[in-house]
């Protein structure tokens, strides 16, 4: 989310952002403009959408490709394989019970070989399993529903589960598509530590991507019944409640999430890579890699790669959400977004920035008119590296925390010598009353941080002083240190100094976190739990043994 006061970029300069002269060919042979530099956009969408959310909430809309129909050249160009074809496709699409079934759309081939395409339909009536099949990938070929919505209250479930086997890869055909689970709907993707499921775009598969590759297709959303703040379908509804409900932004038909379950499930997401998302849907709202909203405990997150989303890597609309092993590569806004009434935990993050490209590694809630909702957000990390590379975040912080929000940090290393370390907003996010009968549980903690900052290490706003921040982080209390020196090997492994930092008991904070007794993502070198199933980027190698470049599609 890109939940600032100026809200995103205009229209004319987010499109003239993504379109960067890439050209390919559609499955008919239609010559598609991908990006095109210095295109001028004249008129306004007859659909007037927010794009700053509970006044400055960010997320998923239109576009779509530039389709010139002119005769294909003679001999059609397609992209230079850099190695031998290793694929060959498959003789058809398999049947699924949904009775829609999936549609032949011939064959797409680039850098791995050829591949049978298979489109799902738009909206997955019936229960049904993508199955892996060598030489197959599964197209959305639009916005694609898992089930359709039961409202607020089970009283109209479809229950419908999208599974999806490990090994299998989705991409989004268009720019406007994305994957929405719908509340009382589920999706059961769970890959293996060796065969992760991949969700990329279509010039992925082509081979057309490079390292600044972005905002190819929308996204994940699952939309569950958890509570919610910032109600926007019902505006006088009572936050928190099944009345209080929100339409997932840009989305041109409804895309409704909200309720009172704190433990709905929406189902599984494991071993994930997440690749080139945040397409501009519409009114300069974008999805990110993942979106979160009114998810509950019932769900489990846990090993997600989020590669070069053109918005956020993750954003949290409200919900009871719990995420475990989290990684973001890339992100041209925000790594971690949370908002309207979140209650969360997250275990094990790397976060890393692309030079100069990006925003903040946290950015929580936001300044608006409605922030003193009930219930408050309260978000609880641990084990985390951050590492800042964009010295001019339109934060002006690596970490901003703000709209009154409660928040937790124990077990970090945060990395961003070239700008501020930490932003606060707001005479209520620093409140240090606890007071039940607002959900306010005190001032922001931090427990065994370790910081290597700018010169200014600290940023206050809307009443909040620089020296309050300082206060409130506390360095030399509490293992905290804005004054730290980063030994990381491998550019997210601990090294001498991260390990001579005194840890603290993540569990003192929530019972969903590991107990842990280091600080960081990435104890030593013994720990690899980030190989495997991740892939490459110059900026975030994760080894090999893996899915090999995020530039190409693994093959297996």
């Amino acid at each position: 989310m890109n939940a600032k006061t100026n809200c995103h970029l205009t229209p004319l300069v987010a499109e003239s952002r993504r379109l960067k002269g890439i050209a390919s060919f559609d499955l008919q042979g239609e010559f598609i403009v991908k990006k095109i530099q210095g295109l001028f956009l004249v008129g306004c969408s007859a659909i007037a959408l927010a794009g700053c959310g509970p006044s400055d909430i960010a997320s998923p809309g239109t576009g779509g490709n530039v389709i010139i129909n002119n005769p294909a050249p003679t001999p059609t160009p397609t992209p230079t394989p850099t190695g031998p074809a290793t694929v060959t496709p498959a003789s058809g699409c398999p049947t699924i019970s949904d009775p829609q079934g999936l549609t032949d759309a011939g064959t797409i081939s680039g850098p791995t070989g050829t591949w049978r395409v298979c489109s799902l339909p738009n909206r997955i009536n019936n229960s049904i399993t993508l199955t892996k099949i060598p030489g197959l990938l599964y197209q959305l070929p639009g916005r694609v529903d898992v089930g359709t919505d039961g409202g607020a209250t089970p009283t109209a479930d479809t229950n419908v589960t999208l599974t999806i086997q490990p090994g299998v890869i989705v991409f989004g055909g268009t720019g406007i598509s994305w994957l929405h689970v719908n509340r009382g709907n589920k999706i059961n993707a769970a890959g293996t530590a060796t065969n992760p499921i991949v969700f990329t775009s279509r010039d992925n598969v082509l081979g057309l991507n490079t390292e600044s590759s972005s905002g190819q297709w929308g996204g994940i959303v699952m939309s569950g019944r958890a509570p919610i703040t910032d109600c926007t379908i019902a505006p006088a509804a009572t936050p928190g409640t099944a009345q209080c409900e929100r339409q997932t932004e840009g989305a041109v038909d409804p895309a409704i999430y909200g309720g009172a379950n704190p433990a709905d499930n929406s189902g599984v997401l494991r071993y994930v890579q997440i690749r080139y998302s945040g397409y501009v849907l519409s009114g300069n709202s974008e999805l990110q890699s993942l979106t979160l909203q009114g998810v509950g405990t019932g769900t489990a997150i846990d090993h997600v790669q989020s590669v070069n989303s053109s918005d956020d890597g993750m954003e949290v609309f409200g919900g009871r959400v719990n995420l475990k092993h989290l990684i973001v590569g890339g992100a041209e806004d925000d790594n971690i977004d949370t908002d309207v009434g979140t209650k969360t935990n997250i275990q094990y993050i790397i976060a890393i920035q692309r030079s100069g490209v990006g925003d903040s590694m946290i950015e929580a809630d936001s300044d608006n008119a409605v922030d003193g909702n009930t219930p408050r957000q309260n978000t609880k990390i641990s084990n985390f590296t951050f590492l800042q590379n964009q010295n001019t975040p339109s934060n002006a912080a690596s970490m901003l925390l703000r709209g009154g929000t409660d928040y937790s940090m124990a077990n970090g290393v945060v990395v961003a010598p070239g700008t501020a370390c930490l932003r606060m907003s707001r005479l209520q996010t620093i409140s240090a009353t606890v007071d039940a009968g607002i959900d306010e549980a005190g001032a922001p903690l931090f427990r065994s941080v370790a910081m290597q900052c700018g010169t200014t290490k600290y940023v206050g706003s809307n009443g909040v002083t620089a020296t309050d921040v300082q206060n409130i982080f506390g360095s030399g209390t509490n293992n905290n240190n804005d004054a730290f020196t980063p030994t990381l090997a491998t550019t997210f492994v601990n090294g001498a100094n991260e390990s001579a930092v005194t840890a603290t008991d993540p569990q003192t904070l929530s019972s969903f976190f590991d107990v842990t007794t280091w600080i960081g993502a990435v104890r030593n070198s013994a720990d690899t739990w980030y190989t495997g199933w991740t892939c490459n980027m110059s900026y975030a190698n994760f080894g090999s043994g893996n899915s090999g470049s995020c530039t190409s599609l693994p093959v297996t």
